[in-house]
């Protein structure tokens, strides 16, 4: 499918690395953890989340030599007018806690007291063949659900025990691996992110 034959995969987030490896299987080609070759995590301060996919993917391809993949996601909902958005993963401060996260949007929706409990996930994937790749590739996903009143099920990771798909009734954490990477905003960013690495010039 390409020419690449080792990608860094940047992120030190356990649940998206396990995601993420399995959707790009289909590359047949070695991915490797920043971690692993001593990269840490990339200075984000933008206020989108394709930006800071950029600096990621091309902080991890700077640092290793290597074509790299970054993902930036998170949880945006109505009622907070999209927050907490580029900041979920330390919504509730940092270090990042998947569980206070989920406690911190609990209770601001209550506070909030409207009963608007539309949310979605976002995702952005980025792939730069080197570090000053002029052309990334990049690729969006869009899973449009409601936030739970209290947690459910224990799959998944970050936001997924209190977000309810809109199609299947089960939260995030409620659905198999296999399951929800088909229809994540993560799943369908990666499949479209397929398709581009499909259509690289092989020569």
């Amino acid at each position: 499918m390409t020419l690449m034959k080792k990608l860094v995969i940047a992120s030190n987030n356990a649940g998206k690395l396990r995601e993420i490896t399995q959707l790009l299987v289909p590359l047949n080609i070695e991915m490797i953890a920043q971690s692993s070759l001593g990269i840490g995590e990339a200075e984000e301060p933008h206020c989108t989340f394709i930006e800071n996919a950029l600096a990621k993917a091309r902080h991890a391809s700077k640092q290793s030599g290597l074509p790299a993949l970054a993902d930036d996601s998170g949880i945006c909902l109505e009622a907070l007018n999209g927050a907490p958005g580029v900041q979920s993963a330390y919504f509730a401060g940092k270090p990042s806690n998947d569980a206070n996260n989920n406690t911190h949007i609990l209770k601001m929706l209550k506070e909030h007291g409207n009963g608007n409990r539309f949310a979605h996930y976002y995702c952005c994937i980025v792939l730069v063949r080197r570090h000053d790749d002029p052309q990334p590739l990049i690729a969006e996903g869009i899973w449009q659900g409601a936030i739970l009143k209290k947690p459910r099920g224990e799959n998944g990771f970050g936001y997924d025990p209190i977000f309810m798909d809109s199609k299947t009734g089960k939260s995030g954490a409620e659905l198999p691996l296999e399951i929800k990477n088909k229809i994540s905003h993560r799943g369908q960013a990666m499949r479209k992110m397929l398709l581009l690495i499909e259509n690289l010039p092989k020569d």
